[in-house]
């Protein structure tokens, strides 16, 4: 793979202990231990990870800024959601942590529902959500990169605005990256103009290549001003030693799952997003797809990630995902569990063959 790839791993950020099959540990979200995966993560090689998101689970900002703080290199990929935040506290915000950190931070901005009454959102229409997020993107953007900036949208006003600290230019890096996922007309038609990384789940090959088509194609149709739209792979990833011995762990996890009617593995609550509905379909496809992506996850109450999965031994899983990077993507974000050993075997078995100079 190119050295322009950037690997990236995942801290669910949850206040339930056992997360995805992760080790059950009352600490599970402690400083201590959060601390420990995100430091695991610089030792083996990792560029960061997305923290996730939702109300209901620790603030992602806070958490974020506390491992950035005991961290040196890491790199949090921060989930947020336009309807927790105004854009200009949420510029400030990012800004002051980006400033402290020595350009490390990333966002991820969230569109999809959650308990909106209980933090206060009234928004539940999605084309207008889709509108709010669009709107929210640009003042954002605006804010990093002009001074005084007045705006008056349909969801947002600021008049005569700036962020401090201003946000420092690092060679071709101007503010902070916003990825963004979602499937469908409206989100992509957001992610067209307004996103710098678009995000896909574990899709098969062919149609991630179908997407990323399309999606450039719109980008054009729209006329996109920004640089050209990168994209990302966010899918769970189950390497062993052999590919019998990833198979066979994989099949056991399905069973457990099976056996607990997919308690702790569904962080995605209704209704059922455009993305999570193509992943849910692709089960009438088959069990496995392309070499080794696996759906059978989603038959037992698997969301989003871990929806589907690439299995095998590292160098099976490392050929799978040079065909994703050969298609275009740039970011892939990985995570297995138990998440610290998982950063520690991943980081020692799959990395050094996505760096290899055969892979590029």
């Amino acid at each position: 793979m190119s050295a322009q790839s950037e690997f990236l791993w995942y801290i669910p950020n949850d206040v339930k202990a056992g997360h995805r099959g992760d080790t059950a540990d009352p600490n599970h979200n402690s400083i201590a231990t959060l601390t420990d995966q995100a430091q695991a993560l610089e030792r083996h090689g990792w560029r960061g990870a997305l923290i996730g998101s939702g109300w209901g689970r620790p603030d992602t900002f806070t958490v974020a800024a506390a491992l950035a703080a005991r961290t040196e290199t890491f790199e949090p990929l921060i989930a947020i959601r336009p309807g927790y935040w105004q854009p200009a506290h949420f510029a400030s915000a990012a800004a002051t942590l980006d400033q402290l950190t020595s350009g490390r931070v990333r966002i991820n901005i969230v569109t999809g529902t959650d308990n909106l009454a209980a933090y206060g959102d009234g928004e539940a229409d999605p084309s207008q959500r889709y509108a709010r997020t669009k709107e929210f993107m640009r003042l954002v953007r605006r804010l990093w990169s002009e001074e005084y900036v007045t705006y008056a949208g349909e969801h947002f006003r600021v008049a005569n605005s700036t962020a401090a600290p201003r946000i420092s230019p690092r060679g071709e890096r101007r503010h902070p990256k916003l990825y963004f996922g979602g499937a469908s007309d409206a989100a992509e038609r957001v992610a067209a103009t307004e996103a710098d990384v678009q995000l896909f789940w574990g899709e098969p090959l062919a149609d991630v290549k179908e997407r990323i088509t399309r999606l450039g194609d719109l980008s054009w149709r729209l006329d996109r001003d920004l640089a050209p739209l990168e994209f990302g792979l966010r899918i769970t990833t189950v390497v062993r030693e052999t590919s019998r011995e990833a198979w066979a762990v994989a099949e056991a996890k399905v069973a457990e799952m099976a056996r607990q009617a997919g308690a702790g593995w569904n962080d995605h609550g209704p209704p059922i997003a455009v993305g999570q509905r193509r992943l849910l379909d692709l089960q009438s496809r088959g069990d496995v797809l392309d070499d080794n992506l696996y759906t059978a996850p989603g038959k037992y109450g698997a969301a989003g990630a871990g929806t589907t999965w690439l299995v095998g031994s590292a160098e099976e899983v490392a050929a799978s995902l040079q065909k994703y990077r050969a298609l275009g993507i740039r970011t892939f974000i990985l995570s297995d569990t138990p998440y610290l050993a998982e950063i520690e075997r991943q980081g020692r078995t799959l990395l050094p063959l996505l760096r290899a100079p055969e892979a590029t």
